[in-house]
């Protein structure tokens, strides 16, 4: 298996972008990533893109093909890769196999979802059939319902508090201030969270993602490939993805996802690494209690203890861990089918030294967590630069 890089990215803005439909957010990242890649579009040989509603949402199908022909890359072979919210980073993982198993030298990822042009009624119903249809949508349960039941469980095993959640979503709005791609621009202190209302008790409204249009993109070269055009391509050095119960009856416990240790496990073991060796990680916060899971299940703290380390300052950009340097999910923004590729370019930029006021002092090895559903499909991947 050959290694494979990150050798070009581009993002849109992440928010409500009525200015752009969505085929002009998917050329405006893709251009963008051919561009800083410095490779010649022709030397492009397949294209993988993730997306998961759009459908229902905009009435667009058939989404590798559009990517494919707003990038000018026709005739390529071209792939729509679906996930629910990790449709991205099953568009990058899925390229990536590509490269490393000979088949392809370059290929064009992108991810991208347009969610404002319905009422919020319907995004949640296209949302939540990324759960149980039958089960879970049908009776009225949907994403933030879902979350607030692994929410209680975490806080009546753990003593997780609500103040401890709200701290998750502090922190990240700061961070997403010092991205110019963050839908929000705007801090909260840990009262407002608290005071925001209940969505699905114990999570307010400023403990959940929000809607949100955006697209991200980027080039992948087999490394040695990647050196010819990049002095500083990130190579991808472990990755792992793995499936879980799509419905939370079927799970063991409520207070963690078990896609994610598994996953994680598989992406430390091929880069040969531990949680020590990582600088920074971008988990899957679609909920605040989600980032308090993901950084458990991922081994960067005990199971139980991941609210507490919120709360101490241990996962802020000076603390043990930086976590969610972008803002996160929930500061930078949550189109579904971008989130994935979105992650991978915030590790990039870091680890290029690009992230400007939110760059990670030395920063060497880098993870990207993405979540589909309510832990149905997890993939995690370890990035560095390539040596």
């Amino acid at each position: 298996m050959r290694s494979v890089s990150i050798v070009g990215q581009g993002l849109t803005r992440f928010g409500e972008r009525w200015d752009k439909s969505l085929r002009e957010l998917v050329a405006e990242a893709g251009l963008a990533a051919v561009k800083d890649s410095g490779i010649d579009g022709h030397k492009i040989e397949a294209v993988y893109g993730g997306t998961m509603a759009s459908g229902r949402l905009i009435g667009q199908e058939h989404i590798g093909a559009l990517i494919a022909d707003q990038m000018g890359l026709n005739p390529l072979p071209a792939h729509r890769m679906e996930a629910a919210c990790a449709s991205g980073s099953i568009a990058l993982r899925n390229a990536m196999l590509a490269i490393a198993s000979g088949e392809h030298d370059i290929v064009a990822v992108g991810g991208v979802e347009k969610m404002t042009e319905v009422d919020a009624g319907e995004v949640s119903t296209a949302l939540g059939g990324a759960g149980d249809q039958e089960t879970e949508l049908f009776h009225g349960a949907t994403f933030p319902a879902l979350y607030a039941l692994m929410a209680r469980r975490h806080m009546k095993e753990y003593g997780t508090t609500e103040e401890q959640m709200a701290t998750v979503s502090v922190k990240n709005h700061k961070n997403a201030m010092d991205n110019p791609y963050a839908q929000f621009h705007k801090e909260f202190t840990l009262d407002q969270v608290m005071n925001s209302g209940y969505v699905a008790s114990p999570l307010k409204l400023l403990d959940c993602s929000p809607i949100t249009d955006g697209a991200a993109a980027v080039i992948l070269a087999a490394t040695d490939v990647a050196k010819k055009y990049s002095e500083q391509p990130i190579e991808i050095i472990g990755s792992g993805q793995a499936s879980g119960t799509i419905a939370l009856t079927g799970r063991k416990n409520l207070t963690g996802i078990e896609a994610t240790t598994i996953a994680s496990k598989i992406a430390f073991e091929k880069a040969k690494l531990t949680q020590k060796d990582v600088d920074f990680a971008e988990v899957h916060d679609c909920f605040t209690i989600a980032e308090i899971m993901a950084i458990e299940d991922l081994g960067f703290f005990k199971k139980g203890e991941g609210g507490k380390a919120t709360e101490q300052g241990k996962t802020a950009m000076d603390g043990e861990i930086p976590i969610n340097t972008s803002g996160g999910l929930k500061g930078k923004g949550h189109p579904v089918g971008a989130t994935g590729v979105a992650q991978a370019i915030e590790a990039v930029q870091q680890l290029q030294n690009k992230a400007g006021k939110r760059q990670i002092k030395d920063a060497n090895i880098g993870l990207t967590h993405n979540v589909g559903g309510s832990g149905a499909t997890v993939v995690v991947n370890l990035y560095r630069r390539a040596q």
